[in-house]
């Protein structure tokens, strides 16, 4: 083996410390150098600007891992080629753990990749991931503040100080603790048939890296899944868990290989890898069709007879015995909908799986018999959600259940669909239901991009499509929301597999041929969220100084759990916008909104 000179004496780490010091990261790349992101000749590759990727020649005399934070060391001795002096360690395995502890210290730069569509996407492999570093609190005074934009970068890390006699611009934000509103519960997006067939074609190595993306300390750590009760759009077949039958009792109900083979064990994988506990949420489609008026999962079509009779009976077993069988596997559910977008089997020739529910259809089996069945069962603990589907249903759909005493008891919230929002003011369908009902959650549960005919439906690195989910996720939780959910994990380049070829696009796009997959602009709108407002933050107020008429800025606060406030920012216009985030207990920050950019500070308060 040739002498590796440049590994002696005992590398330093950026903090100081020699990387024994350190408890060693949970890690299964840990014994293998990690390389430097590959170059392919069919694309263009632009990397931000950024410190030399840990690992590589060009990093060895800097410390640091992100724009900001990145600075030369100073020099050290080095050993003599070829030569094991005193002052280097005498066991090469030792070496190589101590680099592999000091690559696995700092977060990793995107390998980004131009498909010419405006931005760029981050590419991985079973060999290489971007990943992020645990978000750490700064010192009293000072904020962090992580930047992605359309020109490249990609939840950048920056530090400053809060000033104290600053002047304060024309325009500014003032955060108001004193003013309390909901408590997130989370982000997240769907394991859907498509999403596991996607993630299940990679190499274990890249799947590893996919999931640790979604769901650990080193990736965007969402912490809400929903996951689908049998088949969707996105399976390659119709099926449900009864297809027997008369079978009222359920008798023959059995889980299927999608989810003994390919969601429940990247579902228990993912629990695995993420420090936050993970919220499952259940949705099913169809009832199996011998259930239903019209006897096909597709086209309009509801459940026969009428609440509290067999098929209404059987059909609210059929939940209790999924989450029976799920339980069979160590997962449980946070919550059930009572079906997705119940208005689809409302529609002649509707060409998806779908069971059709009026409101007060809805309420009575809630109240007679999909209520009394989890409240009788070891979940009754699981939360029922109901509406799921477009918000333009509301407040009417509300005010048609939860009216209603005995179904209302049994309610926890209400699951929005983003898909007709452009029909819907926000103001007059969101807020107005949470004054209504201010006991009842909010919750988006499903949003994809590429979803209308008119639109292409994969476009690997839109930053528009980022900024849509942004300005959706801000506008929903400032109007009571308390979480959004994404649709599929994953896809592939088609948009699919899906039977219908209902193909959307994905945070996450596989090339199973090339075992690579792309992170997305959306993915990295979604972190700036999701990594920095755990579940029990609380959106706090936000006073603006006054209308900026020349941008597009959007925002919104919270105050976290431990203390610290977030402060989102997004910026949709072409140009920057300078502005001031004023905290009357910290002091002031003067910023800078890039065009087309997203901004998440963080910071302490005193205690």
């Amino acid at each position: 083996m040739p002498p590796l000179p440049w590994l002696c004496p005992a590398p330093v780490s950026p903090d100081g410390q020699s990387p024994m010091s350190r408890p060693l990261p949970d890690s299964p790349f840990l014994l293998r150098q990690t390389p430097s992101p590959p170059t392919t000749r069919s694309q263009k590759q632009v990397l931000p600007p950024r410190c030399p990727a840990p690992g590589t020649d060009a990093a060895r005399g800097f410390s640091g891992s992100s724009p900001g934070a990145c600075h030369r060391r100073p020099s050290e001795p080095r050993c003599s080629r070829g030569a094991m002096g005193p002052g280097c360690a005498g066991v090469l395995g030792w070496l190589l753990l101590a680099q592999a502890a000091l690559q696995a210290a700092g977060g990793r730069p995107c390998d980004a990749r131009d498909f010419g569509h405006g931005s760029l996407v981050c590419a991985c492999s079973a060999a290489y991931c971007d990943t992020l570093d645990p978000v750490v609190l700064p010192a009293p005074g000072t904020y962090v503040k992580y930047e992605s934009s359309k020109a490249g970068k990609r939840l950048e890390r920056s530090a400053g100080s809060f000033q104290r006699n600053a002047k304060t611009p024309d325009f500014h934000l003032t955060l108001d603790t004193a003013q309390r509103y909901q408590k997130v519960k989370g982000f997240g997006g769907s394991m859907t048939d498509a999403a596991a067939i996607n993630i299940q074609s990679l190499s274990k190595d890249a799947q590893n890296h996919l999931l640790r993306s979604y769901f650990s300390e080193e990736g965007i750590e969402y912490n809400l899944v929903r996951v689908p009760m049998a088949s969707t759009d996105f399976s390659v077949r119709l099926y449900t868990y009864a297809d027997v039958e008369g079978d009222f009792e359920l008798k023959h109900f059995n889980l299927t290989e999608e989810d003994t083979r390919m969601k429940i064990p990247i579902l228990r994988a993912a629990q695995a890898v993420a420090k936050r506990p993970l919220s499952l949420y259940a949705s099913p489609w169809t009832s199996p069709t011998w259930m239903k008026t019209n006897g096909a999962m597709t086209g309009r079509g509801t459940l026969k007879g009428s609440p509290g009779d067999k098929y209404h009976r059987a059909w609210a077993k059929y939940f209790i015995r999924f989450l029976d069988e799920y339980a069979k596997h160590n997962l449980t559910f946070w919550a059930v909908t009572a079906g997705n977008e119940p208005t689809a089997g409302e529609i002649v020739f509707y060409p998806f799986q779908c069971l059709g529910f009026s409101p007060e259809h809805q309420r009575d089996f809630i109240a007679r018999d999909l209520g009394p069945a989890l409240a009788n069962s070891s979940h009754r603990d699981v939360r029922l959600i109901i509406l799921d589907d477009q918000r333009v249903m509301l407040p009417y759909w509300a005010q048609v259940v939860l009216k209603d005493p005995v179904a209302a008891s049994y309610i926890s919230g209400i699951g929005i669909h983003w898909y007709l929002d452009f029909l819907a003011p926000i103001d007059l369908t969101l807020s107005i239901t949470h004054h209504l009902f201010p006991d009842y959650f909010l919750l988006s549960t499903e949003a994809s991009a590429g979803s209308y005919f008119w639109e292409p439906r994969v476009v690997l690195g839109s930053w528009d499509r980022g900024s849509k989910y942004s300005h959706s996720i801000l506008t929903n939780l400032n109007n009571y929301v308390t979480g959004w959910t994404d649709w599929n994990l994953a896809l592939d380049l088609e948009g699919g597999p899906n039977w219908s070829k209902n193909y959307v696009d994905s945070p996450i796009i596989v090339d199973s041929s090339k075992d690579v997959f792309y992170k997305q602009p959306m993915f990295y709108h979604l972190g700036h969220f999701s990594k920095f407002i755990p579940e029990g933050s609380q959106r706090v107020g936000l006073a603006v100084s006054k209308k900026c008429r020349r941008c597009d800025l959007e925002h919104s606060a919270f105050l976290r759990p431990d203390g610290a406030v977030v402060l989102v920012v997004l910026n949709r216009s072409p140009v920057d916008v300078s502005f001031g985030i004023s905290d009357p207990r910290v002091g002031f920050i003067e910023a800078t909104a890039p065009s087309d950019s997203i901004q998440t500070f963080l910071w302490k308060q005193p205690a």
